[in-house]
């Protein structure tokens, strides 16, 4: 199995990395390791979150304001968004 970020998702863990960096390298790295973890866990079993909206499931990180939203592929799963829980809602629906 394999997971593939969408471009735009790449770009929101870069951004979301560097805004906890700016703040604590500790936060940063904790931010990474759990969304780290989180991708390991849905590629374990990608049926086991509930579908959201246009197919895709989400996978809401415990410790940070953020969701995996995406999709399973025949070899694997493609991230759409690591989505700030305070952004409008939906708004990766055309990835």
């Amino acid at each position: 199995m394999r997971a593939d970020f969408h471009p735009a998702a790449d770009a929101e863990l870069a951004a979301a990395k560097e805004w906890y960096a700016e703040r604590s390298e500790a936060a940063s790295r904790a931010f990474t390791e759990e969304v780290a973890r989180a991708v390991e866990s849905i590629m374990e079993g990608p049926e086991r979150w509930r579908v959201t909206a246009v197919d895709a499931r989400r996978y809401v990180l415990p410790m940070f304001p953020f969701s995996i939203v995406y999709r399973t592929i025949a070899d694997g799963i493609v991230v759409l968004a690591v989505a700030h829980h305070r952004r409008r809602p939906g708004y990766w629906q055309g990835r």
